[in-house]
C-alpha cells in the first residue's frame, strides 16, 4: 500500500478529491501563470519596437529644474540718476542671458578703459535677489581687473590683469558678450582682449551659438592683424 494517492493491491489507485480548501491555491497558480504570460507579451512587444529591455534599474538623473531666466517687473533695477542703462550677460540655465543694469553716464561713454572697467564691475557683481530667483549667476571672478592698453595695441583693445584664455569658458563668454554690447569696445565686429603678458591681443566674437553654448566662444586671428 502506498500513501498519497492511496494505492491498494489489486485495485485502481484512488485519487484524493479536491476540496474547497484547495481552491485558493489553484487560483493563485492560475494568476501567476497569467502574470508571466503578460510579462512575456510586453517583452515581445518592446522587442518588436526596437526597445531593449533590461533588468537593471536605470537612473535618468534628477528632473531638470525650470528657471524663468527673466526678471519680473518688480525685480528690474531702477534707473541711475544719469538715466543710463547697460546690458550685462549673466549665466542662466547654462546659457548667456542679458539683464539691464543702471550705470553712471561715463560708463556708457567713449573711453575704452572707463567703459571696460564699468562693464567688468557689473559682470563681476553678485546677482541681486530678484536675479537669483530668476536663476541668474555670474562666472566672472572678482579679482580680475582692466589695465591700460599699450601704445602698440589696436584701438579699443582691453587689457586684463589675467590672460583671457586663463578664464573659464563661461566667464570669458560673459565678458566678451557684455563688451560686445558697447560700440566703444567693438572693433570690426569683435571684442579685442589681451592680458598682462607679451602675447598679442586677440579678437573674440559673441555669436548666437556663444550665447547658447558659452564654451563655443569663437575667436578671430590675432587682433594685430585686423584692419
Amino acid at each position: 500500500m502506498k500513501h498519497g494517492d492511496i494505492t491498494y493491491a489489486g485495485r485502481r489507485p484512488l485519487r484524493r478529491r479536491t476540496t474547497a480548501a484547495d481552491a485558493p491555491v489553484a487560483g493563485a497558480r492560475r494568476r501567476t501563470a497569467a502574470s508571466i504570460a503578460a510579462v512575456a507579451a510586453v517583452a515581445a512587444l518592446l522587442s518588436g519596437c526596437g526597445i531593449r529591455t533590461t533588468s537593471v534599474p536605470v537612473d535618468a538623473g534628477a528632473a531638470p529644474s525650470r528657471v524663468p531666466c527673466r526678471l519680473s517687473a518688480a525685480d528690474v533695477a531702477t534707473s541711475s540718476p544719469d538715466g543710463e542703462r547697460v546690458k550685462v550677460y549673466l549665466v542662466c540655465a547654462s546659457q548667456l542671458v542679458t539683464v539691464e543694469r543702471p550705470v553712471e553716464r561715463r560708463a556708457a561713454g567713449d573711453d575704452p578703459v572707463v567703459v571696460a572697467r564699468a562693464l567688468l564691475a557689473e559682470a563681476q557683481r553678485a546677482p541681486s535677489a530678484g536675479e537669483r530667483r530668476a536663476g541668474f549667476t555670474t562666472a566672472v571672478p572678482v579679482g580680475i581687473r582692466v589695465e591700460a592698453a599699450r601704445d602698440d595695441d589696436p584701438a579699443g583693445t582691453v587689457r586684463l590683469s589675467s590672460q583671457p584664455e586663463d578664464l573659464s569658458a563661461e566667464a570669458l563668454a560673459q565678458l566678451v558678450c557684455t563688451y560686445a554690447e558697447s560700440e566703444t569696445l567693438v572693433r570690426d565686429g569683435s571684442v579685442v582682449l589681451g592680458g598682462p603678458g607679451n602675447y598679442p591681443p586677440r579678437g573674440y566674437l559673441c555669436t548666437s551659438q556663444t550665447k547658447t553654448r558659452p564654451g563655443d566662444l569663437a575667436t578671430t586671428p590675432d587682433a594685430v592683424g585686423l584692419g
